[in-house]
């Protein structure tokens, strides 16, 4: 199968996948009008947050892995199983942007700050900040409930639905636990790239690519052979995307990112990237990083702080890093386990996975 032939394949699952969550939140948004209309603006915005934009990562890697039990392509009750995994993965969005404060998403205001100023613009009672914070959180926990609404509707055979249930709360579990290390690595200024990996590794590396593969494969009934065999390629990928995140953290283009510049540092992210600047700096470098986390920091200081770390040596380690967990992933599909048809669509996913700007 060439490139091109792979990714037709890809934009029409993506196409699919794209319907099925248009279609499931038309349906869930007529309910929640049917509530009262002070939820239309809820059911807009899950709505924009969940159809403008989002590279469906997940939930097409879920699809691949049900293509490498057989080679067979996937049916829609696959699909819409498999689109579960994107309305978690917006759950972890939203509350993640409250976690770490962020003004934007996807170039465009985040949730929290969308119904903060949505209840200052209507002049409503209250705490605005506080207002948006609350709804925030409600949002997100709507779209995990929803996650699970469209897995158990997705008309999924009793045994498969069964079968990948383990997996899918195993996932949730890693991912909130993930999330938990990644906070309480901030409040501990982490320097170490070895605990800093296992954060990237659990908030984001298992969740995005390793389990989505499991997902998959166990909804086309796949072995625990196949699983594992897929695990020596999702466990590297899946921490190569996340050091590609945090290299876009903080030397990422806002207008691709959508994403202010440098707001990695801002937030004060302790990423094997930082680690590894602390390690490399000299004196005079290590006390430009103690402003990592001043959400004040003005260009100027975001640009020196970029030097350091460049200078430092980190950002050549982590490219090395991505480098070599590619190669290692690339020679976990020689195994037979894999059907041949989905090991191209493997390999374009870990190149859309490893070489992008957003």
């Amino acid at each position: 199968m060439s490139e091109s032939q792979a990714s037709l394949i890809l934009a029409r699952l993506r196409e699919r996948i794209d319907s099925t969550l248009a279609t499931f939140l038309g349906e869930s948004s007529r309910y929640l009008n049917s509530i009262g209309p002070e939820l239309t603006s809820v059911a807009q915005e899950m709505n924009t947050f969940l159809l403008d934009g989002g590279k469906r990562f997940r939930p097409l890697l879920s699809c691949i892995g049900a293509i490498t039990v057989n080679g067979a392509d996937v049916d829609d009750a696959i699909v819409k199983a498999s689109s579960s995994l994107e309305l978690l993965h917006a759950c972890a969005l939203i509350h993640d942007d409250v976690m770490d404060g962020s003004d934007t998403r996807r170039g465009r205001p985040s949730v929290h700050r969308h119904f903060e100023s949505l209840h200052r613009s209507n002049s409503l009672s209250g705490d605005s900040g506080g207002y948006g914070v609350a709804t925030a959180i409600l949002l997100g926990d709507l779209a995990l409930i929803w996650s699970d609404q469209i897995l158990h509707q997705s008309g999924l055979a009793h045994e498969r639905l069964l079968g990948v249930l383990p997996i899918f709360d195993e996932l949730r579990v890693e991912l909130m636990a993930g999330q938990f290390l990644d906070v309480h690595e901030q409040s501990l200024a982490t320097t170490d790239p070895d605990r800093s990996l296992r954060v990237a590794s659990y908030k984001s590396g298992k969740y995005s690519i390793e389990r989505p593969l499991h997902f998959g494969a166990r909804l086309s009934g796949g072995s625990d052979q196949l699983l594992t065999a897929l695990s020596h390629y999702g466990i590297p990928i899946g921490e190569a995307f996340q050091l590609r995140d945090d290299i876009l953290g903080v030397f990422g283009d806002p207008t691709e990112t959508g994403k202010p510049a440098g707001d990695d540092l801002r937030e004060g992210k302790r990423t094997v990237l930082i680690a590894l600047a602390h390690q490399g700096s000299n004196e005079s470098g290590r006390r430009e990083l103690e402003n990592l986390g001043n959400p004040t920091l003005d260009a100027n200081q975001v640009t020196r702080l970029r030097e350091v770390i460049t200078s430092s040596g980190a950002l050549a380690k982590v490219e090395e890093m991505i480098s070599a967990r590619a190669e290692s992933a690339h020679d976990a599909l020689s195994s037979p386990l894999i059907a041949a048809e989905a090991k191209p669509l493997l390999e374009l996913m870990a190149h859309l996975a490893l070489v992008r700007r957003s």
